[in-house]
């Protein structure tokens, strides 16, 4: 699909008009990438996030981007992982549609991803990636927003099992394989 990319990178040098991060219900940073990100942006971050009350586990709020590239952070505090039984792949699953569909009421061309709650959250990287890359795919399906989504991996094995788990569900042929 042309819409949609894996990379691997950095998401606090990202140069989409937004990227996710994966925060936790405070929205007040944390480890991982939310801590990442939190120090990227500059203490403006924190005190915006402040003002917002928290954020509910599957949800999404968006505030500036402050110090990073991008324009704008789509906070989403994803499930902690407990075997899967706790309802964490609809949570899951809410935490990628509820962000697209903010980038798409803020008009947001182009938005990247981190993968969502498997760090410190436990939540285990292939079924993680098949419920990303549906919600994802569903989404762009039936929206014009985002134009383009790209889903930001910090190592190349990661990467490469959201492009084993792309190439298994979405690729067409050989051709199409990520």
């Amino acid at each position: 699909m042309d819409r949609f990319s894996i990379v691997v990178g950095d998401i606090t040098g990202s140069d989409a008009e937004a990227i996710v991060n994966a925060a936790n219900t405070t929205l007040l940073g944390g480890s991982g990438v939310d801590g990442a990100i939190h120090a990227a942006a500059g203490p403006a971050l924190l005190a915006e996030c402040r003002t917002l009350g928290g954020c509910e586990t599957g949800r999404a709020k968006l505030t500036a981007g402050y110090r990073l590239r991008a324009k704008y952070v789509i906070h989403t505090p994803g499930p902690i992982w407990h075997g899967g039984d706790r309802g964490e792949p609809a949570l899951l699953a809410s935490c990628y549609r509820s962000c697209l569909e903010l980038a798409e009421e803020r008009g947001i061309r182009t938005l990247d991803f981190c993968s969502i709650s498997t760090g410190v959250y436990g939540y285990p990287l292939p079924l993680a990636a098949t419920v990303a890359l549906r919600a994802i795919m569903d989404f762009l399906a039936d929206h014009p927003l985002p134009e383009r989504v790209r889903m930001v991996c910090h190592t190349e094995a990661a990467a490469e099992i959201y492009r084993q788990t792309w190439n298994l569900w979405y690729a067409a042929d050989k051709d199409h394989r990520l």
